[in-house]
């Protein structure tokens, strides 16, 4: 079993800039796959970034060039580094794990392990 704990979360101005923080804790041998997906009002839970468990990473075609995955293996974190926000990015933004990478990117039904989520609110 692997736990995730979420934070960072906020309300932020348009153009401003967050970052969240992802403890992970239980079975982390099982792990390949690290992630955040973020769930609007409204829409579907979407995929907004990936790392592998040899730092390769991948983001959505809407946040890639503002948003930055990352990790500290030593500290067993994994961070989104959120800048430019834009109001569109407003969702509860939701860390993920998983022991494939195929199947982090296959959608939320999929994925094996959840944090419980953090809001995050971009104001205009």
């Amino acid at each position: 079993q692997v736990q995730l704990v979420e934070s960072g979360g906020g309300l932020v101005q348009a153009g401003g800039s967050l970052r969240l923080s992802c403890v992970v804790s239980g079975n982390i041998f099982s792990i390949n796959a690290m992630g955040w997906y973020r769930q609007a009002p409204g829409k579907q839970r979407e995929l907004v970034a990936v790392i592998t468990k040899g730092g390769s990473t991948n983001y959505a075609d809407s946040v890639k060039g503002r948003f930055t995955l990352s990790r500290d293996n030593a500290k067993n974190t994994v961070y989104l580094q959120m800048n430019s926000l834009k109001p569109e990015d407003t969702a509860v933004y939701y860390c993920a794990a998983d022991r494939l990478i195929s199947t982090m990117r296959a959608g939320p039904a999929s994925v094996g392990s959840w944090g419980q989520g953090t809001q995050v609110t971009v104001s205009s």
